[in-house]
């Protein structure tokens, strides 16, 4: 990545952390602009994923939508010049796991189903898959499918990813599984 566009891409980072969306943004913008500039498509796929967060952060899904898919774009393209590097596996499952959470939460449940089952293989397939990494992904097809009326495969789903988050000792990860996996229950119930 061009030193520039890594220092932008660190102080983008920063700035989301302490809330300053549109400064990540000013700053994601521009790093964009330079990898495209030094034509540094992973680097630019990098600051497309991060630049399409600090979209959702605001509420910007179409631009969200647009940032995912470009950089999905690249790390398919990318894959498949390099013979299918792991670590690019890991970048393209993460970004299209993004892409089926938009899909998701704009309430197309059939464009965000294909994009967790392939994250979910891409995570499943790579050794280097944290728990964490791979328990999110879970968590997303888990709400898709309590949302669609699966709940038998949900509760699986969030079974597996509440062991997952325990695992990655991540608390609120383990608590969302069992208050939703109680809510499955109860309706089972019903």
């Amino acid at each position: 990545m061009p030193e520039r566009s890594e220092e932008l891409l660190k102080n983008a980072i920063q700035a989301r952390r302490e809330g300053r969306h549109q400064d990540a943004k000013r700053d994601l913008v521009e790093a964009v602009d330079l990898c495209r500039k030094a034509g540094a498509r992973a680097e630019l796929a990098r600051a497309l994923t991060a630049l399409g967060q600090i979209e959702r952060d605001l509420h910007h899904t179409d631009a969200a939508l647009r940032r995912y898919e470009e950089a999905v774009a690249i790390y398919r393209a990318e894959g498949r010049s390099e013979g299918r590097a792991e670590g690019n596996d890991l970048r393209l499952a993460h970004s299209v796991r993004h892409l089926g959470d938009i899909h998701r939460s704009a309430g197309h449940a059939a464009l965000a189903e294909p994009c967790y089952d392939e994250a979910l293989n891409l995570y499943r397939a790579n050794q280097q898959t944290t728990p964490l990494e791979l328990a999110n992904a879970i968590r997303g097809l888990a709400i898709l499918k309590a949302d669609t009326g699966d709940s038998p495969r949900a509760v699986s789903l969030w079974t597996e990813a509440r062991d997952l988050y325990a695992k990655a000792d991540v608390n609120d990860g383990v608590a969302e599984s069992d208050r939703r996996l109680a809510l499955l229950t109860e309706c089972e119930d019903v």
